[in-house]
C-alpha cells in the first residue's frame, strides 16, 4: 500500500504563524523526507463556503492568497500535489453516499463540530452544509485513499469519524476505502499557537494573528505589542513564562543558535525563562529577541512571496496542474465505489447480459 498525505486549509485569509508552525512547517519536512509516495494538500474552498455562502468573494479573493502562502515557504509542486476542492466534483459524489453511513446523531455528538458551531453562533441555524462537514473531509481522505492525516489535538473527533465512516463502508459494501491515521505535531505549543492578544487561539477574526505576509514594520508593532505577564511591570518584578505569549512563541520558534547571534547573554531558551521568573528581565529585550528570531523566519519567506506575485497567472496554472492530477486519482477511487455499491451501471457488462436473459426468457 502507498503512504500518502491529504491535508489542506479553508481559504478565508492569508495564512498566519498559526498554520505555520502548526501544519505549513512540518508539511516542507514531509515533502523532502522521502517516505511518502504521495502528498496532496488542498484549499477546502467548498468547505469554507459552508459558513461564507453569502460572501462567495471572500473565499474567490482568497484562493491565490493561500496559494502564494503555500509556494512561498517552500511547499514545491514537483513533490506535493496543491489543488482545489471544489474543482474535484467526485469529492461531491462520494460525500452524498457517505451521508446514508452515518446519523443525525451522531453528527451532533462530535465534539469539533460542536465547538465549532458554538463559535459561530450558529445554534440551531446551522447551514446543513457545515454539519456535515465531517462526511465532506472524510470524502476527501478517501478520495484519495490517504493513509496519512496531518492534524491538531482539537481535530482527532472529525478524523475518528471519518474512520468509522470508512469502516462502515468497508463493513457494508467490501474493503474498499483506506483508513487514515492522524500525525500530530510533536511539539505541543506548535497544535495551537495563541494569539498576540494572549487568547488561546490566533484567528483572522479576532485581528490577533502574525501573517507571513506581513511586512517587517507590522511584525514589529505586533510583536511589540504582544501579551506577556501583566503582573511584571518593572524589570525586577518576577514574571511568568506560563501563559505569556512572548515564551509559548519563542517556545515554538527560538532555537539555541539563535541566541548565540541576536542575544549571547544567554545560552538558550531555559536560561531566559529562569532570569525572566527570577526578575531583572525586561519584556522589551525579550520582545526584541523575538522579533529577530521571527524577522529571520519570516524574511526568505516573504521574499519568495514578492517573486511568485510577479507571475500570478503561472501560480493559477500550478492550481490548474495540480486539480486536474487530482481529478484523476478520485475519480478512480469514485469508480471503485460506484462498483462496490453496484451502482456502475453502464460499466457492469454481467448485469447487462443478464437482465438481457432475463427479459428473453420472458418473451419465450
Amino acid at each position: 500500500m502507498e503512504n500518502i498525505i491529504l491535508t489542506g486549509d479553508r481559504p478565508t485569509g492569508r495564512l498566519h504563524l498559526g498554520h505555520y508552525v502548526g501544519s505549513l512547517r512540518r508539511r516542507v519536512e514531509l515533502q523532502n523526507c522521502g517516505e511518502f509516495d504521495k502528498i496532496f494538500i488542498m484549499i477546502a474552498d467548498a468547505q469554507a463556503l459552508t459558513d461564507n455562502f453569502d460572501n462567495p468573494d471572500k473565499i474567490r479573493d482568497n484562493i491565490i492568497e493561500v496559494a502564494l502562502d503555500y509556494l512561498s515557504v517552500g511547499l514545491d509542486p514537483s513533490k506535493v500535489n496543491l489543488f482545489i476542492q471544489s474543482a474535484v466534483p467526485e469529492l461531491t459524489e462520494l460525500t452524498f453516499y457517505y451521508m446514508n453511513l452515518v446519523t443525525i446523531s451522531r453528527l451532533e455528538r462530535n465534539p469539533t463540530v460542536k465547538a465549532e458551531m458554538q463559535l459561530r453562533n450558529f445554534e440551531t441555524s446551522i447551514p446543513a452544509g457545515f454539519f456535515t462537514y465531517p462526511v465532506s473531509q472524510t470524502s476527501d481522505i478517501t478520495a484519495f485513499k490517504a493513509t496519512v492525516v496531518p492534524v491538531g489535538e482539537d481535530q482527532l473527533p472529525m478524523l475518528e469519524q471519518a474512520r468509522e465512516i470508512v469502516r462502515k463502508f468497508n463493513a457494508t459494501y467490501g474493503e474498499v476505502l483506506v483508513e487514515p491515521k492522524a500525525l500530530i505535531p510533536e511539539n505541543s505549543v506548535c497544535q495551537r499557537l495563541p494569539g498576540t492578544d494572549g487568547k488561546a487561539k490566533m484567528s483572522k477574526s479576532l485581528g490577533n494573528c502574525i501573517y507571513l505576509s506581513d511586512t517587517p514594520d507590522e511584525v514589529k508593532q505586533k510583536v511589540m505589542n504582544m501579551y506577556t505577564d501583566p503582573n511584571h511591570i518593572k524589570v525586577t518584578d518576577p514574571g511568568n513564562v506560563e501563559g505569556n505569549s512572548v515564551f509559548t512563541y519563542l517556545d515554538a520558534f527560538a532555537k539555541d543558535e539563535d541566541f548565540a547571534r541576536f542575544c549571547p547573554d544567554y545560552k538558550n531558551l531555559d536560561e531566559m525563562k529562569d532570569h525572566y521568573k527570577r526578575g531583572g528581565l525586561g519584556d522589551v529585550k525579550v520582545k526584541r529577541f523575538l522579533l529577530a528570531v521571527l524577522e529571520q523566519e519570516l524574511a526568505p519567506i516573504r521574499e519568495k512571496r514578492k517573486q511568485y506575485e510577479k507571475d500570478i497567472p503561472a501560480v493559477y496554472e500550478v492550481l490548474k496542474k495540480g486539480t486536474e492530477a487530482a481529478r484523476v486519482e478520485a475519480a478512480k477511487t469514485l469508480d471503485e465505489v460506484r462498483a462496490a455499491m453496484r451502482i456502475n451501471y453502464f460499466d457492469d457488462a454481467e448485469l447487462i447480459r443478464s437482465q438481457q436473459e432475463k427479459f428473453n426468457s420472458t418473451a419465450d
